[in-house]
């Protein structure tokens, strides 16, 4: 039975920030309002610990203030199609990989700009998971659109929320990031109680946190196989559910030009301009495991990667390294200082 190969999207295999970029792009202030709702998103899943919330939320938070700018389903995928980047040599990773693995990737990101992503890989659209939404089905009264705009106003202006490396608790949050928090929680819990906000807020729900974990699941139960036979590849906090279930059922957990979310939950840090060096433990890890792939990085070098490579495309040398407890820290912020080098300041500060 062939190995599983299971990446998320943006950050592994494409440097957009989908989302992110969408809400830039189509909303005044996007930029600073994505920013200040991921933000809350992190510090609900991360440091509130806030019951029922899942990392990726940003995702089906920001919609409504999307619909209120008459962002459209085309709209999304047309704007996915011009702006889509992906990471080098992605196509083919993904070509090599498929030829040696049951393949998938699971992301948080919307399905108009996963369907872009699988038509210009030439990869399987069925084979991925991913946060689907239709905006045309709901519609807005001129009154809710109105009140929504005002609300971006109010989102906008508000001091982002500061969450230090060790929050543990609300506790460990500042006066006024507490604040911002209640505010942000009347809006979305109450404001926007019985509109057609809430129901979109209420249908759409991003596959990030535990969902990526549960699709994680499927594919595996689907195959028949076992988690130890997963290899999972991701980059960010909607990945640490993913990260921790296949490690526990002995797979791989590898992170891709992570941040410290990532490099704290996963077992292998790469750090490279290229989707190759994850070929080429995707590769190791099909022909002899796990324990062959941990001890092939601890022996890796420049030679090593080429051996396996087989061209020149990696045009630095890339840092794979193990994470243990006496480097996770300098890696994170090593890590994360690459991931922003790469895929851009405002899209690599985001969790």
């Amino acid at each position: 039975m062939k190995k599983i190969f299971i990446s998320d999207c943006e950050g592994p295999i494409s440097k957009n920030d989908n989302a992110f970029e969408l809400t830039s792009h189509h909303v005044q202030d996007g930029e600073r309002l994505f920013t200040a709702l991921s933000l809350y998103d992190d510090a609900l899943a991360e440091v509130v610990k806030r019951r029922g919330h899942r990392a990726g939320a940003t995702l089906k938070l920001v919609l409504p203030f999307l619909k209120a700018c008459n962002v459209t389903d085309q709209m999304m995928r047309e704007f996915s199609k011009k702006n889509l980047v992906t990471v080098a040599d992605a196509k083919e990773s993904l070509t090599t990989v498929q030829k040696i693995a049951e393949s998938f990737i699971v992301s948080t990101s919307f399905e108009q700009y996963i369907q872009v992503l699988c038509q210009t890989l030439d990869f399987p659209f069925e084979n991925a998971y991913c946060t689907r939404v239709n905006l045309d089905a709901y519609e807005l009264t001129e009154t809710e659109r109105a009140r929504l705009l005002k609300l971006k106003e109010e989102i906008t202006h508000m001091p982002l929320i500061n969450i230090k490396d060790n929050a543990e608790s609300d506790r460990d949050l500042s006066e006024k990031d507490r604040e911002t928090i209640h505010r942000l929680d009347m809006i979305f819990q109450k404001e926007l109680a019985n509109t057609e906000s809430e129901e979109i807020l209420r249908e759409v729900k991003p596959v990030g946190g535990t969902e990526k974990a549960e699709s994680v699941k499927d594919i595996v139960s689907k195959l028949g196989s076992k988690l130890e036979d997963a290899m999972y590849v991701g980059d960010s906090i909607t990945d640490v559910e993913a990260f921790k279930l296949v490690k526990k059922g002995g797979g791989l957990a590898v992170s891709f030009n992570g941040n410290r979310y990532a490099i704290e939950n996963s077992e292998i840090a790469i750090m490279s301009e290229s989707s190759l060096t994850t070929a080429v433990l995707a590769e190791e890890f099909c022909r002899s495991g796990k324990t062959e792939t941990l001890r092939l990085v601890e022996n890796l070098n420049h030679e090593t990667l080429n051996r396996n490579i087989a061209d020149d495309s990696l045009r630095r040398l890339p840092k794979v390294k193990i994470i243990t407890e006496q480097n996770m820290k300098a890696l994170g912020v090593e890590s994360t200082e690459f991931r922003k080098k790469v895929r851009g300041e405002a899209i690599g500060r985001l969790g």
